[in-house]
């Protein structure tokens, strides 16, 4: 493999390969059907879907890109029952004019070809992040016209060509308080759904100064059962990410997101959560932060996504992989619920003219590969989990 990328760290991975995206490096969230890859783009190269050739992992090739509507972007995309799922957002956040708002259905039974059956327009600033693994309902956050921040959305599928609003549900006293969008850094409180995942009749949510909260699932209609909440403590917006189950452990690994840079802001986390009372869910750990010099780095530095388990990939009711920004990617053992271990890590160096890596999304799968995407320009890296750093 011909690359400049110079491993800082590496605890458990072998770096296998490497690609900027055809110099649209802004990589963002990944699905892999067999020897392809789709990879989302945070927007600032004005593309949104990358369709990547794996054949030989140790050489990622751009076999198409999409582009994107006036001020959106693509960044999240989902793949199940032969139908990729991609967002249509405003981009940059600032801007109020979205071009085009809402979730594209796109027929990838032709893995290497992508193409676009349907289109759910929302009346509003578009949506932020999806969950599907097939079936009917899809589940994701939107930002609708009707409220303030985001609100969790079910999308029925039942004809993919013609998908539809199903549901919408919203945080107690935030249901219809149309209005100007503050800004995720403003001191008020932030009552946002990052998205759900859905498990079972299950589904758990990350919800900026809300923490983690866990639905009942009934026809693709949500019902809050319980939430913990830990903004108080943190001392200002903790940006509460994903919530993910751990098999039937009755556990979730919730991620705040580092949102602003250079260690600004509040305290961000990975936390362990206790949810075998659903009503009463209850924080029983912290994960380890990584230690050095990663606040002068440059960029953000903490949690940001997880590894979702999802159906086909990689899944464990234990370990946890989870990007760090410039911390890179981390796993961790979550065996003894009271003492998180690290037992891996991946740093590489920055791409050029980028101070630190900004790894952003991770996929894991079931034949040792690992995917990650920086969002600034580093593209994707394909990595081999040895588990050898346990």
């Amino acid at each position: 493999m011909t690359d400049r990328t110079e491993v800082l760290e590496a605890r458990g991975f072998e770096l296998v390969g490497h690609s900027d995206l055809d110099g649209h490096g802004d990589g963002m969230q990944i699905m892999r059907s067999q020897d392809v890859l789709y990879v989302g783009h945070m927007g600032d190269f004005a593309v949104g879907t990358s369709v990547v050739d794996i054949t030989d992992p140790a050489v990622p090739r751009v076999v198409s890109q999409t582009t994107v509507p006036r001020h959106t972007h693509a960044h999240k995309t989902q793949l199940a029952d032969g139908l990729l799922l991609v967002n249509n957002e405003r981009y940059p956040y600032q801007v109020r004019d979205p071009a085009s708002a809402g979730i594209r259905v796109y027929d990838v039974t032709r893995p290497r070809e992508l193409r676009e059956v349907g289109f759910l327009a929302v009346d509003g600033l578009g949506v932020h992040r999806i969950w599907y693994a097939g079936g009917r309902f899809a589940y994701g956050s939107a930002q609708l016209a009707r409220y303030r921040r985001y609100v969790p959305i079910t999308v029925d599928l039942a004809d993919p060509s013609h998908p539809r609003m199903h549901s919408v549900w919203a945080w107690p006293g935030e249901q219809d308080r149309p209005g100007q969008e503050h800004d995720a850094t403003d001191p008020v409180r932030d009552v946002s759904c990052h998205h759900p995942i859905v498990r079972g009749n299950r589904a758990y949510a990350g919800y900026f100064d809300a923490g983690a909260a866990v639905f009942a699932v009934e026809e693709g209609r949500l019902e809050l059962l319980g939430s913990a909440s830990w903004t108080e403590r943190a001392g200002g917006h903790p940006h509460t990410h994903t919530a993910l189950p751990l098999g039937d452990r009755g556990l979730l690994a919730v991620t705040d997101e580092a949102i602003e840079p250079d260690c600004g802001g509040a305290r961000k986390d990975i936390h362990l959560v206790d949810v075998s009372d659903e009503r009463r869910p209850r924080e029983v750990a912290t994960f380890p932060v990584p230690q050095g010099d990663y606040c002068s780095r440059g960029g953000r530095f903490g949690p940001h996504n997880l590894h979702e388990n999802r159906p086909g990939t990689f899944s464990s009711d234990t370990i946890v992989f989870a990007t760090y920004f410039n911390g890179g990617l981390r796993v961790y053992d979550t065996s003894d619920p009271k003492h998180v271990r690290e037992i891996g890590c991946f740093v590489p160096s920055a791409p050029p003219g980028q101070r630190a890596i900004q790894f952003n999304d991770v996929l894991v799968s079931d034949d040792g590969l690992v995917f990650v995407t920086d969002r600034v320009r580093g593209g994707l890296y394909v990595l081999r989990w040895s588990g050898a750093g346990a």
